[in-house]
Order: C-alpha cells, then sequence, then structure tokens
C-alpha cells in the first residue's frame, strides 16, 4: 500500500501578533521569489480524469460551503495564502505579511509578474476588489463569514494591501488563506451569476466546460507563474456509485479517484496498476438534529440516540473500518481537542431517556444525504439502529444541488423542512470546525449551522476563542467548549475518516490533503 501522504502534523493555528513576519516565512519567500513560468506541455494531447463521488455544487470560490467545489475552484484560483499536505500556511499569491502589534492590521505584500487567465495583472487593487466584494452584506456569499472581522481594506501602493480588524481573530490567516482571488475584469464582465460559469483566476488551469452533473473540465495553463501540470487537460466526472468509480479506475477510464470505497480496498490491492493511498484526516462524519423541530428541542432525546448509534458497529460497516469513534465534535486531529466521555452504545440508556422526554414508543422523522453509495449506507445504518428505540427513519436521497437548495432556502427556523442531515466536514483549525457549526449567528439561509443550534454559552465561548492568542487560555476556552456541546449533543457523533483515495500506478503529482480537498497543480502521467 502506497502512502503518499506524510503523517499528519497536527495543526497549530494562532497567530502570534507581531510587528513583522517570521524568518520562517522570509525563508519561505525567498524561495518563493524565484517564479518561473510554467514549463511547457511536455505530453500533448494528454487528458487525466478524477472520478469523485458528488456533483460539484458552484464554481465561484466565494460562494461555496463544501469541499468538492472547493477542489474544482482550486485548479484555476488561488488565495494570498495557502495549504500544503502538512496543512502549515505557505505564501501563494502574497508574498509575506505583517500584522500589527494590536493585531488590528495586516499587511500583505502581493506577489508580483502575475497575471489572470484573461491578462490582466494580479495587483492590490485586484485583491482588494475580491475583499471587498466577499464582505458586501447585501451580495451575502457563503464566504463572507470567514471576513466577518474585516472594517475595511486600503491599498497602500500597487502590491501592498493593508486590512483592517474590528478585533484581533487569532485565525485570520487561515481565513485570508480560504478567499481564492478572482479576476475583477471578468466580475465586471459576467457579472455574479456569470462568473459561476467563466472562472478566470490565476490558478494552474483554466476553465474549458462545465456539465452540472456529467463533468468539469480544465485545460494546463501554460502562463502559469510557477511549475504547473504537464497533462492537457483535466477532468472531474462526478461517479455516485461506488462499483462504477472503481470500474472506471481498472479499465483506465479515471486516473485518480476520491474516495476510495474502503469497503473494496481488498479486492484491488492485487492489482498492479492501481495503487491505494491512505492518509490522515480532519473530516468529521455526523448527523446535524435540527432543534427547531420539537421531537429534537429536547436534550434527553438527542442523547438517547447517540446512546443508540453503535459507533464501533459504524466504522465496520459503513467505513469498512476506516474510521475511528468521534471524541468531540472535532477530530483528534484538529489541535485543541479535547476528548469527552464516550456515548457508549446502550440500548437500555436511551430507552430510558426516549422515555423521560415522552417519547416510550418513538416516532417518525427523517434523514437527508446526498444521493451517492456511501452516503446511502450511512443513512439506512441509521435507520436501523434508530429503530431500536422506536424511531422510524425515513431515507431521503438526493441529488447535491438539490439538497443544497432544500438546506439554504429556508429563511426561519420555521421555514426549515429538514429534520436530520447525514453529512462530513472538513476544517484546518479548531474555529474552522466549530464556528459556522454551532454559533447561533450562523444559521441557514447564510451558513451551515442546520441544527440551529442557539447556546449564548457556547456562543461567548466561540467569541472568546477566537480572539484569545494565549495558547494555554485558548485550550481551557475550547475545552469548556466542547465539553457543552458535547452535552447539548445537537449531532449525532458518528465517526472521523482514514483518507481513502486510488490511482492509476501511471499516475503522478495528484493528492487529497487531511480536509478531503483534491490537489492537482502538479499532475502528471505516464501512461
Amino acid at each position: 500500500m502506497k502512502k503518499l501522504i506524510a503523517l499528519f502534523i497536527v495543526i497549530i493555528m494562532s497567530v502570534a501578533f507581531v510587528a513583522c513576519s517570521n524568518d520562517i516565512e522570509k525563508a519561505e519567500t525567498k524561495a518563493s521569489d524565484e517564479t518561473t513560468a510554467n514549463a511547457p506541455v511536455e505530453n500533448e494531447d494528454v487528458n487525466m480524469t478524477i472520478a469523485v463521488n458528488a456533483e460539484i455544487i458552484s464554481l465561484d470560490p466565494h460562494d461555496i460551503s463544501d469541499t468538492l467545489s472547493g477542489s474544482a475552484t482550486s485548479t484555476m484560483y488561488e488565495p494570498l495564502y495557502d495549504y500544503k499536505l502538512d496543512m502549515t500556511l505557505e505564501p501563494t499569491l502574497a508574498t509575506s505579511y505583517e500584522v500589527s502589534e494590536d493585531g488590528l492590521e495586516y499587511t500583505f505584500y502581493i506577489r508580483e509578474g502575475v497575471k489572470f487567465h484573461d491578462g490582466t495583472p494580479l495587483n492590490a487593487e485586484a485583491v482588494k476588489y475580491n475583499f471587498d466584494r466577499v464582505t458586501d452584506k447585501e451580495k451575502n456569499l457563503k464566504r463572507r463569514r470567514n471576513l466577518l472581522h474585516v472594517v475595511s481594506t486600503e491599498v497602500i501602493d500597487e502590491y501592498t494591501l493593508l486590512v483592517k480588524l474590528d478585533a484581533p481573530f487569532a485565525p485570520m490567516l487561515n481565513r485570508i488563506a480560504s478567499i481564492s482571488i478572482i479576476s475583477p475584469a471578468a466580475l465586471e464582465k459576467h457579472g455574479d451569476k456569470g462568473i459561476i460559469t467563466n472562472p478566470v483566476g490565476t490558478g494552474p488551469y483554466v476553465f474549458e466546460a462545465w456539465t452540472p452533473g456529467d463533468k468539469m473540465v480544465v485545460r494546463t495553463n501554460e502562463n502559469y507563474w510557477r511549475e504547473g501540470p504537464k497533462i492537457d487537460t483535466l477532468t472531474f466526472k462526478p461517479v455516485t456509485e461506488n462499483g462504477a468509480r472503481i470500474a472506471m479506475l481498472q479499465t483506465g477510464e479515471a486516473d485518480f479517484i476520491y474516495p476510495m470505497p474502503a469497503e473494496q480496498v481488498k479486492a484491488v490491492e492485487g492489482d498492479k496498476n492501481i495503487e491505494i493511498i491512505e492518509g490522515p484526516s480532519t473530516i468529521a462524519r455526523f448527523t446535524f438534529l435540527n432543534m427547531s423541530k420539537d421531537v429534537f428541542s429536547d436534550v434527553r432525546v438527542r442523547q438517547a440516540i447517540n446512546y443508540a448509534i453503535d459507533k464501533e458497529a459504524y466504522a465496520k460497516v459503513v467505513k469498512a473500518g476506516y474510521a475511528e469513534p468521534l471524541t468531540s465534535h472535532v477530530p483528534s486531529t484538529i489541535n485543541y481537542h479535547a476528548p469527552q466521555p464516550e456515548y457508549e452504545y446502550n440500548l437500555e440508556k436511551a430507552k430510558k431517556l426516549m422515555a423521560e422526554a415522552g417519547y416510550p414508543d418513538g416516532f417518525k422523522t427523517h434523514v437527508w444525504a446526498p444521493n451517492d453509495t456511501e452516503n446511502m449506507k450511512g443513512m439506512q445504518f441509521i435507520r436501523q439502529q434508530l429503530a431500536e428505540i422506536g424511531i422510524d427513519v425515513e431515507v431521503v436521497p438526493m441529488e447535491e444541488g438539490t439538497l443544497s437548495d432544500s438546506i439554504y432556502k429556508a429563511q426561519t427556523p420555521e421555514e426549515s423542512e429538514v429534520n436530520m442531515w447525514y453529512v462530513s466536514w472538513s476544517a484546518f483549525d479548531f474555529d474552522g470546525a466549530t464556528e459556522k457549526l454551532f454559533h447561533s449567528a450562523n444559521i441557514p439561509p447564510t451558513a451551515p449551522n442546520v441544527s440551529y443550534y442557539m447556546n449564548p454559552e457556547a456562543d461567548a465561548l466561540i467569541e472568546a476563542g477566537a480572539v484569545e492568542v494565549n495558547p494555554e487560555k485558548r485550550a481551557k476556552i475550547y475545552a469548556d467548549l466542547q465539553e457543552i456541546i458535547w452535552n447539548d449533543a445537537p449531532w449525532i457523533f458518528m465517526g472521523s475518516d482514514v483518507l481513502l483515495a486510488a490511482e492509476r500506478n501511471t499516475t503522478e503529482g495528484i493528492f487529497v490533503d487531511p480536509s478531503g480537498g483534491i490537489i492537482a497543480t502538479e499532475a502528471s502521467t505516464s501512461k
């Protein structure tokens, strides 16, 4: 078994509020400043295909929240700072940054000589245009919540941008890394809706075509500012059925697949043409319990559901052993994780809690999830487990885009139609794995707190942790927060993934990072 992903380095994302960038950044900047034009495509008319288990929802990088759409847009767009495979940050469209002593001002030095795919230059004005778009309340794009502390951006000179905050915010550089930079000229030409199907960034690939539900094709950017792909085109192909995805890999129709169906690992291990990639993960698998619904408003019901789910069986049945039970709302790979007492599998305890809550005979409900093979297995497992305590669960699979629309169309909790949502979430840091999912300000339609979890004490701790730069004090805040969330049980805490992907032995330069994002910047093939 080939292990292309390095051992996961625990993420330490607290930003030291100092007057200038640290020596490591300067060293990285010196190395990355030596930019060269992308080498010509070595293998003309060589095309590669990545088969995935879901559909791309949007190609507007400022208005997405799912990992797959992020992977697709990252082929064409880049941020000022980006994550390496070990989840540390490195300068990308910026060369360095400085933070004021009070933590309220970030100065970014923009990389010179980079152009968008339409030939227009990258500069401080272009970055400001993007930040202003994301922070626009009227547009209300999904990434806006990442820049809530930004009060203004100011162009100092052609390649220097000043970002001002309303309060110190420890994960700020992480949030900056989540904002890809779009060509302002393209946005002016195509508008907010048109940019979805006319992406123009600075990335290693140039947009060619997107047929929702079928495929997205990008072509190598021959004028890329650093070393890039050694192929002609790259195709993202949604294939929701596990067997079909495996078959594409076996026949060579796909060069890389993600995720690799866990239950089929043994079946392909002997194939000399296929290599399995296994790695650590920041992915949490869970089920939102919509607390705005009467049946889920009682904490005893939510706790009963957690006691009724056998997490070890879930790992074996749904993930073929490639998962471990969650012991907090964040996986153990995320910094500040504090393990909580296990919701052990205990049907008697679950039934007792159900009776105390007034549901001795259970109730009827439903669970939503995408319609791919693995999510179907997860929903079926939940249905079977909860039947043991009288809860009759209707399994409702949906196409990815339809599911997203159904979740976020609700303008108020009363309008929400979802009861349970079986889903996964990945993040680079504790705040990213928490704030959007649990803060009361982040209920739909603006953000994915689909449990409609509204606990003032949790809100206060989330806010306190975000501005606390002392690691020990921050750890205490986040430990208290994890205990509150765990006891409130707004989720069914299912498990954390072991990442599995697979590739043809002719494939090089495609990776999956611990968040589940696909990186194909240096894709090449010997086929």
